[in-house]
């Protein structure tokens, strides 16, 4: 019985907990039991939030992976894109341009080795009897004028130990009268432009110091400079030939260079001294844009001579519509470009057309008469033109692209037109006759190739790119020996000279490359060419003459060498 009933009661005593009267006798209790009930919720309720942010953030994460893989996969599908764009195009690129722009690079290499050979340092290299001669003052213009084709081409060997002599044996201190004209497009401008494709600050050093010996050739009554002058001494001098006049392309084919010259060092002096040139010939220009060409150093007027687009004024057009793009076209350097304008204006009243097979062709002017004769060098007109089309609206722009090309394709003929297939000097135009070649010698010039190559660029016409390849099989058979290449002394009999001009490697060879090179190898929107075929970059002018220099520009380096092609437009 005892058992029995204790067994109840302990039953009894445990189940008192579960009922309420047993916490409402009991006030502390209660407050105990509420106390417990509210902590166990917190606990309860602070678990399932942390439980729901967690999952907050597990989803967030997710969706953050998933968008890191979508970009990783669009970055897969672009850059696989990209490559089949790059494959595509490479196989787009035709064969024959690579197959045609290696033996283009072959012969630079053999003009080049025989002059390291045989005439390394000095101006010139005389293949024939394997010498070298100084015919620039010994300033190593071949070397110079080399520079940025052995660059572009990629021969980055080459272009090394060419560096080490500019920086260790170059010298300027010679007591010798040098062409400002020469010395500017040959020596400042092929320094200058090895220092825009390298960034190797000796080139810019370099190409100052020379350019520091030339300033006081400007030092005239009008501004208009002098166009010889001793690089020791400083005294310049016009050659008595002129009487005592300055030569127009002489003295107007100095601004790309000595512009190019301020905005790199920020020595404002050089740019001036060569732009208020431009000012004194603005203040009498002419409506129809042409010039004789001689002009008065004191007085700063022309002297009645002959217009022509030929030697001796040639460039002075050319540098108008090049400065004007060398400023990136702005407002600063507009006026070039009306200029230019102009100019084209009175070339269009030179222009005749040959018979029986009309030929255009560009008379020489003298006095109110008309010379239908038109040098071999007016053949960088039509690569000119063509260039300058590209700023007048639809209607002119087509006009003048469709005077380009009638006029590439008389300079065309006049390699077509001899026996030898390479041009003469000169051409006369006589009525019933189309053309005959006057001077008959060819000096391995670029003119005819340098439009051909903006034609190319402008038109996409592989015509001429067929029509460069067969001039450059016309050097290759006459003019290549075995100690380099040389001119004719007649395009008709094929005789050989004993000379490798330096814009044989500067320009000729240059030209050529390019033409069978894609158009993003010195893209023409990004570089500008002297008249010696040294790219300069364009930099942007602004008002009051200030330039805006793009620092940000990726310096550009050695690649791909087989094809000599340049990083970052590719």
């Amino acid at each position: 019985m005892a058992r029995t009933r204790s067994s109840s009661s302990s039953s009894s005593n445990r189940w008192r907990y579960c009922h309420p009267a047993y916490y409402l006798k009991r006030p502390k209790r209660l407050a105990l039991l509420l106390m417990a009930f509210v902590c166990a919720t917190l606990v309860v309720w602070d678990r399932k939030t942390l439980v729901r942010e967690y999952e907050v953030e597990v989803s967030d994460l997710k969706e953050q992976i998933n968008e890191l893989r979508n970009m990783l996969d669009d970055s897969k599908d672009i850059k696989g894109s990209q490559q089949m764009y790059k494959s595509k195009r490479e196989i787009l690129e035709d064969p024959i341009d690579k197959e045609r722009r290696e033996k283009v690079k072959e012969a630079m290499m053999h003009a080049w080795s025989s002059y390291e050979k045989y005439a390394w340092g000095q101006d010139e290299l005389q293949p024939q009897t394997k010498s070298g001669v100084n015919s620039f003052g010994g300033l190593g213009a071949t070397l110079i004028d080399s520079l940025d084709t052995l660059y572009i081409m990629g021969l980055e060997e080459q272009f090394q130990k060419a560096r080490e002599w500019v920086a260790n044996s170059l010298d300027f201190n010679k007591n010798y009268h040098a062409s400002v004209f020469e010395t500017t497009i040959r020596v400042v401008g092929g320094l200058l432009s090895a220092y825009d494709l390298s960034k190797d600050k000796v080139f810019l050093e370099k190409a100052q110091d020379i350019a520091d010996r030339l300033l006081p050739a400007w030092n005239s009554p009008s501004g208009i400079p002098y166009n010889i002058i001793n690089l020791a001494e400083g005294n310049p001098h016009n050659p008595g030939w002129t009487g005592l006049n300055s030569i127009l392309a002489d003295s107007g084919t100095e601004q790309l260079e000595f512009i190019a010259l301020s905005q790199r060092t920020g020595d404002p002096k050089y740019q001036e001294k060569v732009e208020n040139v431009i000012v004194a010939i603005n203040k009498t220009f002419p409506d129809d844009g042409l010039l004789p060409i001689y002009i008065n150093p004191n007085s700063g007027s022309s002297s009645y001579s002959a217009i022509t687009f030929g030697a001796m004024g040639d460039s002075f057009y050319e540098y108008l519509l090049k400065v004007w793009i060398q400023g990136n076209k702005t407002a600063t350097v507009r006026h070039y470009r009306d200029m230019w304008e102009k100019s084209m204006k009175g070339l269009l009243s030179l222009v005749r057309r040959s018979t029986p097979s009309s030929f255009a062709y560009i008379c020489e002017k003298n006095g109110n008469s008309l010379n239908d004769k038109m040098d071999e060098l007016a053949c960088f007109a039509p690569g000119m033109i063509a260039l300058g089309s590209l700023g007048y609206a639809p209607e002119e722009s087509q006009k003048f692209l469709s005077l380009a090309e009638e006029l590439a394709w008389t300079c065309y003929n006049f390699y077509e037109s001899t026996p030898t297939k390479l041009a003469g000097e000169n051409y006369f135009f006589n009525s019933g006759e189309d053309m005959t070649v006057g001077t008959s010698w060819n000096i391995l010039r670029p003119e005819t190739v340098e439009s051909l190559f903006y034609l190319s660029r402008i038109t996409g016409n592989k015509t001429y790119k067929e029509w460069g390849w067969n001039i450059f099989q016309a050097f290759e058979k006459n003019s290549r020996v075995e100690g380099g290449y040389v001119g004719l002394k007649d395009v008709n009999s094929g005789v050989k000279d004993n000379m490798m001009q330096s814009f044989f490697l500067a320009e000729t060879l240059k030209y050529m490359y390019l033409l069978f090179s894609p158009p993003t190898v010195i893209p023409l929107d990004e570089w500008v060419f002297n008249t010696e075929a040294h790219p300069l970059r364009i930099v942007t002018r602004q008002e009051g003459g200030r330039s805006q220099e793009d620092e940000q520009k990726p310096v550009i380096q050695f690649r791909n060498r087989r094809a000599g092609l340049l990083p970052g437009r590719d």
